[in-house]
């Protein structure tokens, strides 16, 4: 089972492996309140693409093409968030205010082998 999460929100026993998605710790929070088990910035989307979508939901269908292109490129990175999802429950946690248009989101659903 794979559930998301910002990692802004309070950690619950519920969670699981807790998973950073971002390629940057997340603004003005402590290691201990963010209580994440794995940082993996190796399925966070590139500077660049980052930088380019910016969270615009306009560029959103764009910045789901591009970052899976990046996903398929680092298949040993999801591959072992897949492993961990098929054996506990793995909870992405990941900065952006945005719940519905962020990286975590399209990285859930490439783990879980769905296209939208």
């Amino acid at each position: 089972m794979i559930k998301l999460k910002r990692v802004y929100e309070k950690p619950s026993r519920t969670d699981g492996l807790r998973v950073l998605v971002d390629r940057l710790w997340p603004r003005g929070l402590s290691k201990e309140r963010a209580d994440v088990d794995l940082w993996l910035k190796e399925v966070a989307p590139s500077t660049e693409l980052r930088k380019w979508f910016g969270h615009d939901p306009d560029k959103w269908k764009e910045f789901q093409s591009r970052y899976r292109k990046e996903l398929r490129a680092n298949k040993d990175a999801v591959q072992l968030l897949k492993e961990k999802a098929a054996k506990q429950i793995v909870t992405i946690v990941y900065g952006a205010r945005d719940e519905q248009h962020n990286d975590a989101v399209v990285l859930k659903k490439v783990l879980e082998g769905r296209k939208s």
